[in-house]
């Protein structure tokens, strides 16, 4: 298909580029803005969160998570992250590292063919042992009742797949290639496009948005945003991706604010989105 040739050259050049700014990742921690209160860092869903993070690189799952988990007073949601084709976790580490600071654990799949969804779902098994397991760090500290799915392009379309697994609560495709069935999803689904991408065309997850008449779906295309706008800087996708896990994982009512009810923040921030869509059923 035209959209994988041309997403091979450009995601592979782009992981060069990134790859030497995630050299030490495996040390790597953060935080939020000095003097910064925890509640002002979560209320501001673009700004780093109150968590100071740390990264495992693994065989198969890469963990994104609160550096001080095994001292943590609660049990933290999952979110399973799939690539693009032929990219990595540390292409899309900014992201990621902003969800575990906002104290997700996040599972990134280490496989740059994400479509099956099988290693996003071996980081739910990687965490579920890690919980049960008395000499991990994770040890009782991982919230396996609330588990989210997201991916970019072909990692987007594995969201949709995995979104069929009943241990998950919640998608999040990001410009999701078309290999996937959303109709064997039953769970609410916020599919993110991109007004200038040229290579998943915003057509091209509205359709998914169409099928998604049988559960709550919002379609929002950020306005300006190309394909590789969510790479290495986020950007406009830091703040919906996080208010929206924020609402589904872990019950922030400010959070779901930005998405449901007759005021809801996307729909009227037309300075970010070029288009906003809400279901029948989102809008109930």
């Amino acid at each position: 298909m035209l959209w994988r040739k041309l997403l091979v050259p450009l995601t592979s050049l782009l992981l060069l580029l990134t790859a030497s700014a995630g050299a030490g990742a495996a040390a790597a921690a953060t935080g939020s803005p000095a003097g910064a209160s925890a509640e002002a860092a979560a209320a501001d869903y673009g700004a780093p969160g109150p968590y100071a993070t740390a990264v495992e690189v693994g065989v198969v799952t890469t963990l994104y998570y609160p550096r001080d988990i095994a001292t943590s007073d609660r049990r933290h949601p999952v979110i399973v992250w799939g690539n693009g084709t032929f990219a990595f976790p540390v292409v899309y580490r900014d992201l990621l590292l902003h969800w575990a600071s906002q104290g997700f654990i996040v599972a990134a799949a280490n496989t740059p063919q994400s479509n099956l969804g099988i290693s996003m779902r071996a980081g739910i098994d990687l965490l579920t042992r890690r919980n049960a397991d008395q000499g991990s760090p994770f040890h009782d500290r991982v919230d396996l009742e609330h588990i989210g799915a997201s991916g970019h392009s072909q990692g987007g379309a594995a969201a949709i797949v995995v979104g069929a697994d009943p241990r998950i609560d919640t998608i999040l495709p990001i410009q999701p290639g078309p290999l996937a069935d959303i109709d064997d999803v039953h769970v609410p689904a916020l599919l993110l496009a991109g007004q200038k991408d040229s290579i998943v065309f915003p057509f091209l997850v509205k359709n998914f948005y169409n099928d998604a008449d049988h559960i709550p779906a919002i379609y929002g295309e950020l306005r300006g945003a190309d394909h590789f706008t969510v790479v290495g800087d986020p950007g406009p996708f830091a703040a919906p991706t996080t208010a929206w896990f924020k609402a589904h994982l872990m019950g922030d009512q400010t959070a779901r604010a930005q998405f449901f009810g007759a005021d809801c923040g996307i729909c009227t921030d037309s300075d970010t989105w070029s288009d906003v869509r809400r279901n029948g059923l989102a809008n109930r």
